[in-house]
């Protein structure tokens, strides 16, 4: 597909890959949004990438997403790409205590979001000679990673979801995208650095990612595994409890604690 000239709504563009995605497709000549829960931020990154578009907006939040819509799709009619990119990974340990309205908040973020986003903006994107909607899933989504139970099933979720709104729109002028990201040194891995098992060798430059991403998309790729992400995904069919048992090894003394000897 071509990436010149589209106008582009990224979620989560604050940091990580969001950041990194605003300032590649911007140097491509394409009209760039960016969304995010937190204004200070979003004015930092309007300083960092003169002639983004910020809109402050959260996509857990069914009013945001309307909001959201209506002042898009007035001020910027050509929108034609969207990214769900706004995600949140928690380590939890289910063992513990967790409030009913606050454990599902990786649900609420990393798959809720997405599809609500989808379903809102679908209509408007029917309208355009050719869209594109990429959705950022990781590799953990090809497996559990026990230490942040939620996230896995938030991004696990999101994959199935895409893959069955690919075909759903197999006979539209939208191309649906999945990012399958490998494990990568933004802040959303810094609350693992002290764990047992933390490898920061394994850890992928977000750029670098991001690279990979606006390459297949380029070349109308529909499933993308930068770095590691290959690797995974070849595990998680020839040998899936393997790489559950490896995962399984970040954080155990967290996961487990006391409970293991009670």
């Amino acid at each position: 597909m071509n990436l010149t000239n589209n106008t582009i709504l990224i979620t989560g563009g604050t940091g990580g890959f969001g950041v990194e995605f605003a300032s590649k497709l911007m140097a491509l000549g394409n009209t760039v949004i960016i969304t995010g829960r937190n204004a200070q931020k979003l004015q930092e990154v309007a300083q960092k990438l003169p002639g983004v578009h910020t809109i402050q907006s959260d996509v857990s939040l069914v009013e945001d997403i309307s909001t959201l819509y209506n002042r898009v799709t007035r001020k910027f009619p050509d929108l034609n790409i969207i990214i769900n990119n706004a995600g949140e990974m928690r380590k939890i340990s289910l063992h513990h205590q967790h409030a009913l309205t606050d454990i599902t908040r990786e649900i609420d973020i990393n798959l809720m979001g997405p599809i609500r986003m989808v379903q809102q903006f679908l209509p408007h994107l029917k309208t355009k000679k050719t869209a594109a909607i990429l959705n950022v899933t990781s590799g953990i989504a090809l497996m559990p990673f026990p230490i942040s139970p939620i996230y896995s099933a938030s991004k696990s979720g999101l994959r199935a979801y895409t893959q069955a709104l690919r075909v759903q729109l197999k006979n539209t002028n939208i191309k649906v995208i999945e990012l399958v990201a490998p494990g990568s040194s933004t802040a959303l891995n810094d609350k693992f650095r002290n764990e047992d098992g933390f490898s920061e060798s394994a850890l992928m430059a977000p750029e670098k990612i991001v690279d990979a991403a606006i390459k297949g998309m380029q070349h109308d790729k529909n499933e993308i595994y930068p770095g590691l992400a290959k690797l995974m995904r070849v595990l998680s069919r020839v040998a899936p409890n393997f790489i559950i048992s490896q995962s399984a090894k970040m954080g155990a003394s967290f996961m487990y604690g006391k409970q293991e000897h009670e």
